[in-house]
């Protein structure tokens, strides 16, 4: 449980309306958390919108409730007036205004007399909200979100599809149960959203196993595409922009593929470069790691990025061929420094 401050609940009833901010590529936890919080919070008679900056991954597209989120890149003069007239906006799954992209930061930086409500299980918030809800002792922010209702004592209000979304965003954001943030808190929430009457075995199913042609042969690019530094306990993957048209790239389809990496016996450090120059993104890169390897450290040193120990992500804007070779430059030297830290 999550403690309420009086003066947010408060807030709470003087509220008539809302909006909710995800961060952009939204994930299972941050559209799952978003979706929970929403439905909730409408059942408190709460006039609230759901926003995602960019494009929803097909993946997660048959989430309760996804339809009517909003989406910046699509509807930029809408929001825009949604959050003007908006008494608190929370914003989940991320710590920086920067996670939003730069034009929806640079707007949302205008709000100068707005609530901002923040909750989030990432490391070093940024000071932006009035209310911060932040713990990255947590599994996720959907878990977060179950702990902030049961601490509104409103657990009672939470049915089927609230639960399917919280444990969504719950078991994605731990691997199915099987990363090191997993608690016996995390298990115990799982279990009270499985009496709400979730079909656990189907969201396994809609999740993990129902790929398509496409995105099966884009994986079979990515395995072949695999190297391994014994030396240095390391695999990575890149994916050119041509590798993405080559399968027909869709948003969400290399979700989970830096994980194969990382299932080698030998690796304690897996990472994948992403091309996607249709975006105008540059490389985006996903860390992941085992034990002790701090990827997070890693991304954020040498890659603008961030996020936990075992689970971080970052970005540049130069080409890919100049992004792996930055980063084979700079693994010896963070290698080194790593096992002093471990041993």
């Amino acid at each position: 449980m999550i403690e309420i401050p009086e003066s947010f609940k408060k807030l709470l009833t003087q509220v008539k309306h809302s909006a909710i901010i995800i961060h952009r590529n939204p994930d299972g936890d941050a559209l799952g958390a978003g979706l929970a919080l929403k439905q909730y919070l409408q059942k408190q008679n709460i006039d609230i919108d759901l926003i995602s900056p960019n494009e929803i991954p097909n993946y997660l597209k048959w989430l309760p409730g996804i339809n009517d989120v909003l989406i910046f890149e699509q509807q930029t003069q809408k929001i825009q007036e949604i959050l003007k007239k908006s008494q608190a906006i929370f914003t989940l799954d991320f710590n920086d205004l920067s996670r939003v992209g730069k034009d929806f930061e640079k707007f949302l930086k205008t709000l100068n007399n707005h609530t901002f409500v923040m909750i989030d299980h990432h490391l070093e918030p940024a000071n932006y909200a009035e209310f911060k809800f932040s713990d990255p002792s947590k599994s996720s922010t959907s878990e977060m979100i179950f702990d902030f209702i049961s601490g509104l004592n409103g657990q009672n209000l939470i049915d089927k599809d609230i639960a399917t979304c919280l444990y969504t965003g719950i078991m994605t954001d731990t691997g199915s149960f099987k990363f090191p943030n997993t608690t016996p808190h995390t298990m115990c929430i799982a279990a009270d959203l499985m009496k709400k009457g979730i079909n656990h075995n189907e969201i396994q199913i809609k999740i993990y196993d129902s790929f398509s042609l496409d995105k099966l042969h884009l994986l079979g690019e990515a395995l072949n595409k695999l190297i391994f530094l014994p030396q240095y306990k390391t695999a990575y993957i890149a994916l050119s922009q041509s590798d993405l048209k080559k399968h027909h790239y869709q948003k969400g389809d290399t979700e989970g593929f830096v994980n194969y990496g990382l299932s080698l016996k030998d690796a304690d450090f897996a990472v994948m470069f992403l091309e996607n120059e249709n975006e105008n993104e540059g490389v985006r890169i996903s860390f992941r790691s085992k034990g002790n390897f701090p990827a997070n450290e890693f991304a954020k040193r040498y890659f603008n990025g961030g996020g936990h120990k075992n689970a971080a992500g970052g970005r540049t804007q130069t080409s890919l061929d100049e992004t792996v070779k930055l980063f084979l430059e700079k693994l010896p030297e963070f290698i080194t420094e790593l096992q002093v830290k471990n041993d």
